[in-house]
């Protein structure tokens, strides 16, 4: 073993950075007998010093100036886990032209400004990891950069916020609405109390899908390149309506090549999901991303996707990687974005939907819903109605279609005296 002992500081001493640090203590031994040499925690950056924190250092090597603490310390390896864009992008590319390779686990900066990040630790000669930004303690992103390397992803399809799944698990049990569910998980702590959006609008799903397909299909992707929509204006009758098919409703992370391999789809959306699909099955704060590829066909990673633990077990695993590398002389997988896919927008996107049309009980109506349909190039794949009298209503479930076609569809269905409302639209995923 070697007895130079690599120097590590720790950004952020929250739930996740506090747990790092236990780890880094704790497991000194066995980190070390796994890298080849000690790793020994020379500082920790928090935004307010002198509260009374159980971190497992001297009190003195715990600063509120990130930036002096980097400059002073001199690390091998940095772990920034303090997220948000800034001070975490300027720490990060200090800590590079230190020369010290960095763990992250922040989803946000890595959807906004991945390539800046990349580029300059290209030039500096150190490492870039960051499992942990997706999908906390479940191996995915090594797999994607690394084991599938030699293989062609065609499509991955992702639960990767536990919020919007506890949420959704709870519809699906119980029958509640989303502001019972929404409460429900806030008070359990879940969701965020005063501003649930980032989770339930689909923005941290959307920043995890953006890095998940900039992987899986060697292209640059942004947080602006993924059509995004959230779970708020899913109601009980659609979480019963899918039931009724035998389908359950999750928010997915979907990318996806097109058919003519020219361009890739990304996007963000609540979709009904066939309770036979392995995905239809996680359920509460789980999370599981299905990845297909041409060689070795279907795959499934499932687990934890959030929390101090699972997400500290990731970044671990990286800076043991990278401390590896630090040793050998090498570094990890650069940046591969050579084939420069574009991101197709939303419109182009192709998918099969499911509709529900409260619409009057009298002869003609479905002539003219099935009409309208075939007039915007929407393939109906079964139509069902249910109840009589003056109101009824129509279920229609599509083959696939261009996702500008089925809007143009909606549109001119809202618009029809037959129809007195177009009471759900929701995606169909996985068939």
């Amino acid at each position: 073993m070697s007895a130079q002992p690599l120097r590590v500081v720790l950004l952020g001493a929250g739930v996740v950075g506090s747990e790092v640090a236990r780890l880094l203590v704790e497991q000194a031994d066995d980190l070390a007998a796994r890298v080849g040499a000690p790793l020994e925690l020379v500082g920790i950056a928090v935004r307010r010093a002198g509260l009374d924190r159980e971190l497992p250092i001297a009190p003195e090597l715990i600063s509120d100036d990130a930036e002096a603490l980097i400059q002073q310390t001199r690390p091998d390896i940095v772990v920034e886990v303090m997220g948000g864009i800034e001070p975490a992008r300027t720490l990060i590319l200090q800590a590079f032209a230190a020369g010290a390779s960095v763990v992250t686990g922040n989803k946000a900066l890595l959807a906004e400004d991945g390539a800046t990040l990349y580029e300059a630790a290209a030039q500096a000669g150190v490492d870039l990891y960051y499992e942990a930004s997706v999908a906390g303690a479940i191996p995915l992103l090594r797999p994607l950069r690394e084991s599938l390397v030699g293989d062609r992803v065609q499509r991955v399809l992702g639960i990767v916020n536990g919020t919007t799944n506890y949420i959704l698990t709870k519809m699906d049990e119980s029958g509640a609405d989303f502001a019972d569910a929404l409460a429900e998980a806030q008070a359990l702590g879940y969701a965020e109390k005063p501003d649930p959006a980032a989770d339930v609008e689909g923005y941290d799903a959307a920043a995890k899908a953006a890095i998940i397909a900039g992987l899986a299909f060697h292209s640059r992707v942004t947080m602006d390149d993924v059509a995004r929509e959230g779970i708020a204006a899913i109601t009980a009758a659609d979480v019963a309506a899918a039931r009724t098919t035998d389908h359950v409703i999750k928010l997915l992370a979907i990318a996806e090549r097109t058919v003519d391999g020219r361009g890739i789809s990304v996007r963000v959306h609540p979709a009904m999901v066939p309770r036979t699909h392995p995905l239809a099955s996680v359920r509460d704060t789980y999370n599981a991303v299905f990845v297909e590829t041409d060689a070795a066909g279907q795959l499934m990673f499932y687990g934890r996707g959030a929390g101090g633990a699972p997400t500290a077990s990731a970044v671990l695993g990286d800076v043991v990687a990278v401390a590896r590398n630090r040793i050998s002389g090498g570094h990890g997988p650069r940046e591969s974005a050579y084939a420069a896919l574009p991101v197709l927008p939303m419109g182009e996107s192709t998918t099969r939907y499911y509709i529900a049309l409260d619409v009057a009980d009298k002869a003609g109506v479905l002539a003219r819903v099935a009409l309208e349909f075939a007039t915007h190039d929407v393939s109906i794949e079964t139509l069902r109605q249910d109840g009589h009298g003056d109101d009824a209503t129509l279920q229609v479930v599509t083959h696939e279609a261009r996702e500008a076609d089925l809007a143009a569809t909606v549109e001119t269905l809202r618009g029809l005296d037959v129809v007195r409302n177009v009471a759900a639209v929701v995606r169909v995923v996985g068939a």
